[in-house]
């Protein structure tokens, strides 16, 4: 089984790009985020051209996030249970009007429950958003916890664009983001919690050390120069993480015109 994330910053603006990948790397299942489309905008007929079914959460043009397979798709759910929700006009009362964005979708693809997930950005360290941020780790940490302890031999994957860095190893700057989001230690923590309840983050042991990353600013020429962040994760349950024997980051899809600022994750699972 490969299985694949990737933030594609506007699904229909990079269809053709997805559908390469998909091609080129021999992809089974793969969780996108940042779709910005509803669901009546998803371009389904590609995918079904291509031999995989979709399932899509979009309410707007703003999120969104999908699972294509070509294994299977059953079980589709979208959020996962007591998701938080954001009110974007409730100023500092924090989810007064709360509603549940389109940032989480989980279905079970060949056996493995795959959740496609687009982390809040967070935006400052005193934003509202921030705080919305940590609350929505912690309630899909505890779900993680539950899922685990109820059936440990469940094959689970946490995927997505997470918008953390969880170590110095996985910024290019740890000054430059000194007192901004993605770094700080109540992020961090919240990541680091998923790997002490089990999770693995599965292409670290094939791809150690630092320079390995996910995203590159459009700005600055960061790509070139760079000058990226690793925020973007496969996390696997233990009997998923077991069956892991490679992964890495496609940094070939940063590159040329139209690229989104992410390049898509993969691993591969042996049978």
């Amino acid at each position: 089984m490969r299985l694949a994330t990737w933030n594609v910053n506007s699904i229909r603006s990079r269809i053709d790009r997805v559908a390469e990948f998909l091609d080129r790397q021999d992809i089974d299942v793969l969780a996108i985020q940042e779709t910005k489309c509803r669901d009546d905008q998803f371009p389904y007929e590609r995918f079904d051209e291509l031999g995989y079914e979709v399932a899509h959460f979009g309410l707007n043009q703003w999120n969104g996030v999908a699972i294509a397979s070509r294994i299977g798709l059953t079980d589709v759910e979208q959020a996962f249970p007591d998701q938080p929700g954001f009110d974007k006009d409730a100023g500092e009362s924090l989810l007064s009007t709360p509603v549940v964005e389109a940032r989480a979708l989980g279905a079970t693809c060949g056996g493995v429950r795959v959740w496609s997930l687009y982390v809040p950005n967070g935006r400052a360290l005193d934003d509202p958003h921030y705080a919305y941020k940590l609350e929505w780790l912690a309630a899909l940490r505890a779900n993680g916890a539950r899922w685990l302890a109820d059936h440990p031999e469940d094959q689970i994957a946490l995927v997505g664009d997470w918008n953390i860095a969880p170590t110095d190893d996985d910024v290019w700057s740890v000054e430059f983001f000194e007192g901004k989001t993605h770094i700080s230690q109540p992020e961090r923590d919240a990541f680091h919690a998923f790997t002490e309840s089990g999770f693995a983050d599965v292409m670290r042991p094939f791809a150690p050390g630092p320079g390995v990353y996910t995203y590159w600013d459009y700005t600055q020429l960061r790509f070139p120069r760079k000058e990226g962040m690793r925020i973007d994760f496969i996390l696997a349950s233990p009997t998923l993480a077991a069956r892991a024997k490679d992964a890495m980051v496609d940094r070939d899809e940063r590159k040329g015109k139209g690229a989104s600022d992410h390049a898509p994750v993969i691993a591969e699972f042996t049978d």
